[in-house]
């Protein structure tokens, strides 16, 4: 149950669970907008990635370092988050600064992926131009025959990151629009969280 009173924390937590429990395809599901800075006119670019949970105070997810979320975010340490429950009309939305995790977590996730995962995470230059998928099936192919009977390290152009909130918004779909939406926002990492309403 929401409690606009307590930790955003808290709130999403509450809402993660509520959403795993009603059976949702994938609750974990999270758009993250970045925006770079070489074009001259930098425009903002959105994509899925899969929240792997809360580590030291940030929402983690895992990436190809060398990918164009990674390269905006080299560029611009700043995005946005939004997981959207739509069987249950609600929807939240974060935003703050993004910074790598450590390589020893990165390290450890890898070894909780499934096999099949971290051979792709070797075989994709992720966000680079693929000439055809045979190339990508060829390049899969031989990396499982590299590592035939071999534990697969963690690519060094692999890992994680964690997205670091200075705000929050929990919206929540009413009838007739009169949605609610509760908002957190602080000055920085170490600040008191300020709570305010909004018309929807």
């Amino acid at each position: 149950m929401f409690n606009f009173q307590q930790d955003p924390f808290e709130n999403f937590e509450l809402g993660l669970a509520a959403a795993t429990e009603s059976g949702l395809l994938e609750p974990i599901a999270m758009q993250l907008a970045t925006v770079g800075t070489r074009s001259t006119l930098p425009l903002p670019s959105v994509r899925t990635v899969l929240f792997k949970g809360i580590v030291r105070g940030g929402f983690s997810f895992y990436t190809n370092y060398e990918s164009q979320k990674a390269l905006e975010i080299a560029e611009n340490p700043r995005a946005s988050a939004l997981f959207f429950w739509n069987q249950m009309e609600q929807q939240i939305r974060i935003s703050g600064q993004v910074e790598k995790l450590t390589r020893a977590e990165s390290e450890n996730y890898f070894k909780t992926r499934p096999r099949i995962s971290q051979l792709g995470a070797w075989a994709s230059a992720q966000s680079q131009n693929l000439d055809s998928y045979e190339t990508l099936e060829k390049k899969f192919q031989d990396t499982e025959q590299r590592y035939n009977g071999q534990e697969i390290p963690c690519p060094p152009q692999w890992g994680g990151y964690h997205l670091l909130p200075s705000s929050f918004e929990f919206w929540f779909g009413k009838t007739g629009r009169l949605h609610e939406r509760y908002f957190y926002q602080r000055d920085s990492i170490s600040s008191p969280w300020k709570k305010s309403m909004k018309f929807p």
